[in-house]
């Protein structure tokens, strides 16, 4: 399920930071990929994934990072699978039905490492009733976690509704007080070394503080899909609604009684998966073990099949080669699953990116600057970069609300639209054909569409279209771009 072709829209300037860092062997301070903020302060909180990033696709290419980040996502959720009651088959089936509903978030890129992270330190956190010191590990996953991902965030929000569960269960008598003294102590210690150990990052203490900026930027809420509220009419966010209803209905059944701690977690990742999408997956994270467990107690309740006794002498070579036939079967299923994902990935790109209006824009070299999409800028990035800079790209966080806005008024024509093209002297469009920006800018004399296909239109001011052909460059005539460049396309995809 999780080995997925690479078609984030920001995998791009990852794989672009990353071959920087390498090179160059400094983790840049400043964004030098777009002109609209060039030279500005810019937190690179994801350095290390990037350099893992480009190292993997330089080793072993995309078919390397589509297994890496395969193998992520699912030891994410075999720890999920450790962590349920109900072993084999009902902790299967709710591993498998947290796995579909955070699904859609999956992909090849740093936040999968998050989900990995914060699925690590549950497990600890729950194997820490038996053994206190497992939660000492946190502090150095943490440190590691921090330079992975902003989203370290997540492990000291989980460390921090952990002692506050722990003094519910002393309230509300789930546990003696020498208990839940003992563990508070080692949590509060844990939790105060990670918060000590943040700054053990390129970028210092700004790490404190960088995920509350997100969270709270309006623009990332308003414009990007994966921080919106998940939108209970669309199919992939039913498995996500059935969830949720299964909890409720087996907290009203079960026999089993689920503790403070376990319930502020549930409450607390619930709400957060109902604001945003992009916290599905930590509700499924700590959801799934609580839905097995509490359906494991109510069959356990009401189950009327006899458990099976062992036959003495009964021979268990047939079972054993049962199962390593369904598990040579599954593993040939996998390696074929994969092998075809791979085989996929050069038309999931160009199906997914501009790849032949970038093709025409490395050829004939226009003038810049150039104004692109938000969702294109990372592809364009590792294409282009440095012959052309980017308007903007998936660094919402480096760009701010106020420049996210005047994008979106001009792409989608609203306001003073035509006011940004001016400031910014933008010399040549990129977007899709359909575009409300490419449709007016159609009805301009100024603007002329010099390439166009299915993904994308390239328009030109007439000035400087007149300009560039002066110096000899040639356009293409229109209706025959789309011939012209898709070979170069795909053999830009090759390169």
């Amino acid at each position: 399920m999780a080995a997925r072709n690479v078609t984030d829209p920001d995998v791009g300037w990852h794989l672009c930071t990353g071959r920087v860092i390498l090179q160059t062997h400094n983790v840049p301070h400043t964004d030098s990929y777009s002109f609209t903020r060039f030279g500005q302060p810019w937190i690179d909180h994801e350095w290390l994934s990037q350099v893992v990033i480009y190292f993997t696709f330089r080793v072993a290419g995309w078919g390397g990072l589509i297994i890496l980040f395969a193998a992520i996502i699912a030891a994410a959720h075999f720890l999920v699978y450790v962590r349920c009651a109900g072993k084999p088959y009902l902790a299967g089936m709710m591993t498998l039905w947290g796995a579909w509903a955070s699904a859609p978030s999956w992909g090849v890129r740093p936040q999968m490492l998050s989900l990995l992270f914060a699925s690590l330190f549950l497990l600890l956190l729950e194997a820490s009733e038996q053994r206190r010191k497992l939660l000492w590990l946190t502090v150095p996953l943490t440190m590691v976690w921090v330079n992975m991902h902003g989203g370290y965030a997540i492990g000291i929000g989980l460390l921090a509704l952990s002692s506050l569960g722990t003094l519910l269960d002393f309230a509300l008598g789930f546990e003696p007080w020498h208990q839940a003294a003992s563990r508070l102590r080692i949590l509060s210690a844990a939790l105060l070394l990670c918060l000590l150990v943040i700054p053990l990052n390129p970028n210092g203490t700004r790490l404190y503080w960088y995920p509350l900026e997100t969270v709270n930027s309006a623009s990332i809420v308003g414009y990007i899909v994966e921080w919106a509220s998940p939108n209970f009419h669309q199919a992939r966010y039913s498995p996500l609604l059935f969830m949720l209803l299964a909890i409720l209905a087996a907290l009203a059944v079960s026999s089993r009684r689920v503790r403070p701690r376990e319930l502020l977690l549930l409450l607390v990742t619930a709400g957060a998966a109902l604001h945003s999408v992009r916290h599905i997956p930590i509700l499924a994270l700590v959801a799934v073990p609580v839905l097995s467990g509490l359906a494991s107690g109510w069959m356990e309740q009401h189950s009327s099949w006899p458990k099976r006794a062992a036959v003495p002498g009964q021979s268990a070579g047939p079972r054993l080669l049962l199962n390593l036939t369904l598990l040579l079967g599954f593993a040939l299923f996998v390696a074929l699953r994969v092998a075809y994902v791979i085989h996929r990935q050069p038309q999931a790109e160009a199906r997914t990116y501009p790849a032949a209006a970038v093709a025409f824009l490395a050829a004939q070299r226009l003038p810049g600057p150039l104004l692109n999409p938000y969702d294109w800028g990372g592809y364009f990035i590792w294409k282009l970069y440095p012959q052309y800079q980017v308007f903007i790209d998936g660094r919402s966080d480096l760009y701010g609300d106020q420049l996210m806005n005047e994008f979106a008024a001009t792409y989608q024509v609203k306001n003073d639209w035509k006011a940004s093209l001016q400031h910014w002297h933008i010399a040549a469009v990129v977007v899709p054909p359909a575009a409300p920006l490419a449709v007016a800018l159609r009805q301009e004399a100024a603007w002329k569409p010099v390439y166009e296909d299915h993904q994308a239109v390239v328009l030109v001011r007439q000035a400087l279209e007149t300009s560039a052909l002066g110096k000899g460059l040639v356009l293409p005539k229109p209706g025959n771009q789309r011939t012209n460049f898709l070979a170069q396309g795909a053999q830009n995809l090759r390169d």
